[in-house]
């Protein structure tokens, strides 16, 4: 009788491990094939148009080009290169006289004009004492120019801060010192003006008084 147990304790064990086997064995799944058949025509997809960036400005509006300033939409037009149409901005930059042709979805460059809150801020910055740096000048005028075109409103009101001399004397500034100083002054005044729907005469005073200019023009005149 004991024999007879033995027996069926190992027909258990192996049935055991058939079943962990078929587990165990790797799963054959059946491809379906992507080529198609002669009664299926291939799918083609073709990019009709281009890809847009979430910024939309309509005509008329001002917007900011770094290496250039501020720039107003004149047209918006479209073009037709291959199989691909592309919409693109044409703006004209009045104080360089110059039109730009600026792709809609390659205009990563460009932002709108500043706020109220933010030209507050600026005249806020122009107030402040300006940081004098010990290096070397042609290593402070490449970071100058470095702001002037980053297209920050910020750091452009820093740069007309920290070149101002308080003086229309020629001889107290350097000319390459002179040409960053009107460049940065020129671009965030032309902002002023499109943000604050000033003249050139209004803007320039309210600049000059936070900057500590406005004494000198008056003592001029």
């Amino acid at each position: 009788m004991p024999k007879k147990k033995k027996a069926k304790k190992v027909k258990k064990v192996k049935k055991r491990k058939l079943t962990n086997k078929l587990k165990s064995a790797p799963k054959i799944v059946e491809k379906k094939s992507t080529i198609p058949g002669p009664d299926e025509k291939p799918e083609i997809k073709k990019i009709k148009k281009q890809p847009t960036e979430k910024r939309i400005y309509n005509l008329k509006d001002f917007v900011v080009y770094p290496k250039h300033g501020v720039g107003k939409i004149s047209a918006i037009e479209k073009a037709k290169i291959g199989e691909i149409d592309i919409q693109f901005y044409k703006i004209l930059i009045e104080k360089e006289k110059l039109t730009l042709t600026v792709p809609i979805n390659q205009q990563s460059k460009l932002r709108p004009i500043a706020s109220i809150n933010q030209i507050n801020k600026c005249i806020s910055i122009l107030k402040t004492k300006p940081k004098i740096k010990r290096t070397m000048w042609s290593r402070r005028a490449q970071e100058y120019d470095q702001k002037i075109n980053s297209g920050k409103i910020y750091e452009l009101a820093e740069v007309v801060k920290d070149l101002n001399k308080n003086t229309d004397i020629i001889a107290d500034q350097s000319y390459s010192e002179r040409q960053l100083f009107e460049k940065a002054y020129e671009r965030l005044k032309s902002e002023f003006e499109a943000v604050l729907k000033s003249s050139s005469e209004d803007v320039q005073k309210k600049m000059d008084k936070a900057l500590g200019r406005i004494n000198l023009s008056e003592s001029a005149e």
